[in-house]
C-alpha cells in the first residue's frame, strides 16, 4: 500500500518501512531510499528528511511536597534546589553575549565550549567572545549534529580536548546546544577529573524545558537510550529565548511536546492553557513561549527538588518516554526526534491508562488534538513490532528487579508510576496500534505524520 501526498518535492519516501509515495511536481514517485517526515502547518507544506519478584510501586504527582525549588525569585530567575546543588535558571534575552554572567558563573580561568556543527556557526563566536571578555581562556569542541552522535565517540572527543587544554577541576565546560550537546557535555563534566563545573546554555525549546534542567547526563548505547550516564547538576542554566528564532519547525514542535507533557502529568489547568495557546507556541509568540518555558521549568525544578536521582516521584517526568525510547532505538537514533517519539509515547501511555480503567477516552482525544496542532505524531511507527517494543522496554531505566514500571495517568494532570499492571494489557496496547494500521493504513499514516485528528 502506498499513500500518495502532493508535495513540492519529488522522490521516494518509505516512512518507517511502510511504502509512502510522495509525488512531486515532476510526477516522479517510488519506494526506497531515505525516510521522510511530511507535515503541514496551515497552508505551508514542509518536508523533513530523517537519518535512518515485584511489588506495586505507585507514586502520584500529588505526593510532591512543596519546596523552595521552582520558586520564581523574580521574572528573570527560577531556583533549582536539588539535594546535591542549588542553582538558578536565568532567563535573559541577549544573555549569551553578557560577559558579566560568564564572569559570575564560569569558574577558573579556562572554559571549554561544547557545541555542534549546526549551532556553532550561529552562536559559538558570540559565546566565545563573551567568555574572553570575562577574562577566560577559551577552547572549543564542535560535535556532529544528531541523536546518533550522543555516543562514546563524542564523549572521547571532549575528554581528549580536556586533556589537550590541560583543564583542571576549576575549569568550566559550557554546553551550547540542545539536548544531545547538553547530555554529552554534562557527562564529560561529571567524569573528567571526577567532576568539573559546567554551564548549560540551551538552544532548543526541548532543552530549555527539559534536558538542561535537573542534572541528567548520558550517552546512548545500541541496546538502549541514555543507559550510560550520571546525575550531575550544572552551575547555572542560561536561557536566552532569542536563540530559538533560528530553531527549525520540527525542533520547535519537539519542544512543545515536552511542554504539553507537564500539563498531562501535573496540572490540568496548564494542559487547558496548552490547548488554547498551542497555535501561539507554534507561531513562536514571544509572550506564550516565555510563559510556557517558565511554567515548565518551575514544574521540573519542583520535582527535581523532591527526587533528584529518580528513586521515586521524578519518574513521572518520563510519561511517554518508555514507549518513546523504544521507538527511537528501534528506528535508529536520529530518525525520530526525542520529542516526536515522546508525543506518540504519551498517547500510548494514555491508551494503557484507559485500558486499565483509569481515564476516559476523551483524555486521549484531547491529547491527540493538541499534539496534532503542533504537527506531532500521535501514532507509533507500525514497523516497530511487539517484540522490539518489549526488548527495548525491558532495559528501560525504570526497570527494578526485573519488573518494568510505567508512568500512567489516574486523571488528566495526575501521573503515577506503577509496576502493578497485567502484562497482557501492555501487549494489547501495543497491538492496538498495529491493528489500527492494518484496518486503515492511509488514515494511520496521516495521523502518524500529525496531519489530522
Amino acid at each position: 500500500m502506498a499513500l500518495t501526498f502532493l508535495s513540492p518535492l519529488s522522490g521516494t519516501c518509505p516512512f518507517l518501512r511502510v511504502g509512502v509515495r510522495v509525488r512531486g511536481s515532476g510526477g516522479a514517485a517510488g519506494t526506497g531510499g531515505g525516510i521522510c517526515h511530511y507535515y503541514r502547518r496551515g497552508h505551508e507544506y514542509c518536508t523533513r528528511n530523517f537519518v535512518r519478584n515485584s511489588f506495586a510501586v505507585q507514586m502520584s504527582v500529588a505526593n510532591v511536597k512543596p519546596s523552595t525549588s521552582g520558586q520564581r525569585l523574580d521574572d528573570e530567575q527560577i531556583l533549582v534546589n536539588a539535594a546535591s546543588a542549588t542553582y538558578p535558571i536565568l532567563f535573559k534575552d541577549g544573555g549569551i553575549d553578557d560577559s558579566s554572567l560568564y564572569a559570575e558563573y564560569v569558574r577558573g580561568d579556562k572554559a571549554l565550549i561544547i557545541t555542534n556543527d549546526i549551532v556553532g556557526p550561529l552562536y559559538l563566536a558570540r559565546v566565545r567572545n563573551a567568555l574572553k571578555q570575562a577574562g577566560k581562556t577559551v577552547f572549543q569542541v564542535i560535535l556532529p549534529d544528531g541523536e546518533e552522535h550522543k555516543s562514546i565517540k563524542s564523549l572521547n572527543m571532549i575528554w581528549d580536548a580536556c586533556m589537550e587544554a590541560r583543564l583542571d577541576r576549576k575549569s568550566t565546560i559550557v554546553a551550547l546546544g540542545g539536548g544531545v550537546v547538553g547530555d554529552v557535555a554534562g557527562f564529560a563534566a561529571a567524569t573528567y577529573v571526577r567532576g568539573v563545573p559546567f554551564m548549560q546554555v540551551p538552544t532548543t525549546l526541548l532543552a530549555v524545558v527539559d534536558s538542561a534542567v535537573g542534572g541528567k547526563t548520558a550517552i546512548n548505547h545500541p541496546g538502549g537510550k541514555n543507559m550510560i550516564g550520571a546525575f550531575y547538576q550544572p552551575q547555572v542554566v542560561l536561557v536566552d529565548s532569542t536563540v530559538l528564532s533560528t530553531l527549525d519547525d520540527r525542533q520547535m514542535a519537539a519542544g512543545i511536546s515536552e511542554v504539553i507533557k507537564y500539563g498531562v502529568i501535573r496540572d490540568s489547568k496548564f494542559f487547558e492553557w496548552c490547548e488554547t495557546n498551542v497555535d501561539k507556541l507554534v507561531a513562536r509568540d514571544a509572550t506564550a513561549l516565555r510563559y510556557a518555558m517558565r511554567k515548565s521549568c518551575e514544574y521540573k525544578a519542583d520535582v527535581v527538588a523532591e527526587d533528584e536521582k529518580e528513586s521515586g516521584i521524578r519518574a513521572i517526568l518520563n510519561l511517554g518516554h518508555t514507549f518513546g525510547h523504544a521507538i527511537e532505538a528501534s528506528m535508529g537514533y536520529g530518525s525520530w526526534l526525542h520529542g516526536e517519539a515522546v508525543a506518540a509515547g504519551m498517547v500510548m501511555a494514555c491508551k494503557m491508562s484507559e485500558n486499565m480503567g483509569m481515564i476516559e477516552s476523551e483524555v486521549i482525544r484531547r491529547l491527540e488534538k493538541v499534539l496534532v496542532k503542533a504537527s506531532l505524531p500521535v501514532r507509533p511507527p507500525p514497523s516497530v513490532t511487539l517484540q522490539e517494543f518489549m526488548t527495548y522496554m525491558s532495559v528501560d531505566k525504570k526497570v527494578e528487579s526485573g519488573k518494568l514500571r510505567l508512568v500512567l495517568l489516574r486523571a488528566l494532570g495526575e501521573a503515577y508510576v506503577t509496576a502493578d499492571f497485567d502484562e497482557e494489557l501492555l501487549f494489547d496496547t501495543i497491538m492496538f496500534y498495529h491493528q489500527l494500521y492494518k484496518s486503515s493504513p492511509g488514515t494511520y499514516e496521516h495521523d502518524m505524520f500529525g496531519l489530522s485528528i
